[in-house]
């Protein structure tokens, strides 16, 4: 049970983190959030649901996750 506990206090915390440093970006993902399937597997093998986004957020988490060129800000 303790490991159960565990994994998915692990995961509420990434997807917390996720959520703020997105939100630092200017991005919000409003389905962000655990699957729910997953937490009901045993052991619990939590995946991160990060829902569906408009075109706007996607290209706002394309220009994040990719490197900038150099000379261009």
């Amino acid at each position: 049970m303790k490991t159960t506990t565990g994994a998915i206090g692990t995961a509420r915390e990434t997807v917390a983190e996720l959520r703020e440093a997105l939100a630092r970006a200017g991005i919000t993902l409003p389905s962000l959030g655990l699957d729910v399937v997953t937490l009901a597997a045993e052991p619990p093998r939590p995946l991160v649901e990060l829902g569906c986004c408009t075109v706007e957020t996607a290209r706002l988490l394309a220009a994040a996750v990719l490197p900038r060129e150099e000379g261009r800000s």
